[in-house]
């Protein structure tokens, strides 16, 4: 794929797109960029209240493998967490203080909730970034291009969502795959069962235990529960066309400047350093704490956004 295409694409998917407790605390101690790089003359919004009050609250999953979830533990880990961490070191430049971690776990049905409502200042997981949720929230540049498959133990009949007439599907609650699975099947008119679990690791053990026939989530989801269950037994595939784009962000709160300036900015600087290709290398190509690897190479698309960043310049 040539250059010239790959800045086209990422070009238009920026435009189309970007619109941006139990709690346990991290210090951030990393080396940071000079505090000019980041810092505006007067804070406002969630800059000027996390520079009086010195902590930062991330809001984070437990089992969005490998974007969010929790190591042995029960510490929150992931490329979305690293990458999160990086906009903290930021964050703390331009509001001149460190800033401590609170970390706040969310399910896919509370996390939109969570920032417009104040209860954490970023979300950190696997969520998709569209024009819905454009509405109550903003997010970051893209952080990863996904889509809902299917999956299914091996040897299933199941090999597209034309063959779920008659049988069970599981999705996780208040995400788009969910949407997206009964817009298919009322669309088509398919005698389908849909099932709503609260996260994705009950949503992958009612595949597991035969509960259901079929799990419907984005692939790359589905990759990584497959990798952190490979020594439990049993084996699952991942089938079917796309049946949706999932485009993910980090969300923060909706009409906040100062913050989108600075989350926008910091995400160019790790598009340049190349920071991001190393923290999806980590996350995608090599081993996982658990010992396995979901091997999954970088999508033209994301190479592609992630190239067009690195060049563009803050306004």
């Amino acid at each position: 794929m040539n250059t010239s295409w790959k800045a086209c694409l990422a070009i238009g998917l920026w435009a189309a797109l970007a619109g941006g407790a139990a709690r346990a605390e991290d210090e951030v101690e990393r080396p940071r960029p000079p505090s000019s790089a980041f810092a505006p003359t007067q804070l406002t919004g969630t800059l000027a209240k996390l520079r009086n009050t010195g902590t930062i609250a991330i809001a984070h999953r437990e089992s969005s493998v490998p974007f969010s979830y929790f190591n042995a533990r029960k510490e929150p880990i992931g490329y979305s967490i690293e990458l999160c961490k990086a906009l903290v070191n930021s964050i703390a430049d331009a509001v001149q203080k460190t800033l401590t971690i609170t970390w706040v776990p969310v399910t896919s049905e509370s996390r939109i909730d969570a920032i417009a409502d104040g209860q954490a200042d970023l979300e950190c997981g696997s969520t998709t970034s569209n024009l819905e949720r454009q509405k109550r929230v903003a997010f970051s540049p893209i952080i990863f291009v996904s889509g809902t498959k299917l999956m299914v133990k091996a040897g299933s009949p199941v090999r597209s969502f034309r063959d779920l007439a008659g049988k069970k599907v599981v999705v996780t609650a208040g995400t788009t795959n969910e949407k997206s699975m009964r817009d298919l099947v009322a669309r088509f008119k398919l005698d389908t069962q849909i099932v709503a679990m609260p996260d994705h690791a009950a949503s992958f053990a009612q595949v597991a235990n035969g509960a259901a026939d079929a799990f419907a989530t984005d692939d790359v989801l589905l990759y990584g529960l497959i990798a952190e269950n490979a020594n439990q037994g049993g084996k699952f595939q991942v089938v079917g066309e796309f049946l949706s784009y999932d485009p993910y962000g980090i969300m923060y709160r909706k009409d906040d400047p100062q913050l989108a300036s600075v989350i926008t900015d910091s995400f160019r600087l790790l598009a340049e350093d190349g920071e991001i290709e190393r923290q999806y290398n980590r996350w995608f190509l090599r081993r996982l704490p658990s010992g396995t690897s979901i091997n999954l190479p970088m999508s033209p698309q994301l190479e592609a956004i992630i190239q067009t960043l690195s060049v563009s310049k803050p306004q």
